[in-house]
């Protein structure tokens, strides 16, 4: 049975490759920051409720977006750490808080966390924190939800694609092609 799935951050790495997998099966709603069907950002409420306004009910709601900040914790700035904080973790919760309203019955919610909540690494304090706070998020959201709506955090490594630009904050992580992520994200 076919579903509507939207699908925020559709235009990234993860996202495309979700988006491939899953569109022939599934009514795929692509979400991204300024390209897509339809444009959000995930730090402003506002812009969440516009989104959901327009498109009305939806089955499932996939996240794979998020800024985070990667550096040295000595020359790490208060506003540097918050860029995870507000994007990736407080974007993808108010993504699930506003978005619960907007799923039928028996609906799934699946956020991105990252590998480095529990193998952190070098510069990736606030990765760590971030995607640590969002599984947090997640258990207790998880107990919480009615009318059959699940949730879930995904936690990928590293992606092969991705390499060129975090691979120097991932020695001896062996990367993972997206092609193998994407299906693990949908299933989760």
């Amino acid at each position: 049975m076919s579903k509507r799935i939207l699908i925020v951050g559709a235009t990234g790495t993860v996202g495309r490759a979700l988006v491939h997998q899953i569109a022939g099966r599934h009514e795929v709603i692509p979400v991204g920051r300024t390209r897509g069907d339809y444009q959000v950002d995930i730090t402003d409420s506002a812009s969440i409720r516009a989104v959901f306004d327009k498109l009305g009910k939806v089955d499932a709601i996939v996240s794979v977006t998020g800024d985070l900040h990667f550096g040295p914790l000595a020359e790490m700035t208060t506003e540097q750490f918050r860029i995870g904080l507000n994007s990736k973790l407080l974007g993808q919760v108010a993504l699930a808080l506003i978005g619960q309203h907007f799923l039928n019955d028996g609906g799934s919610i699946t956020l991105t966390a990252g590998t480095v909540s529990d193998e952190p690494i070098r510069f990736g304090a606030n990765a760590s924190t971030v995607n640590a706070a969002l599984e947090g998020f997640v258990r207790g959201a998880a107990v919480e939800l009615a009318r059959g709506i699940r949730i879930n955090a995904v936690s990928p490594s590293v992606l092969e694609e991705s390499m060129s630009s975090f691979g120097p904050f991932f020695p001896g992580i062996e990367p993972v092609p997206a092609v193998a992520s994407r299906s693990a994200m949908f299933e989760a």
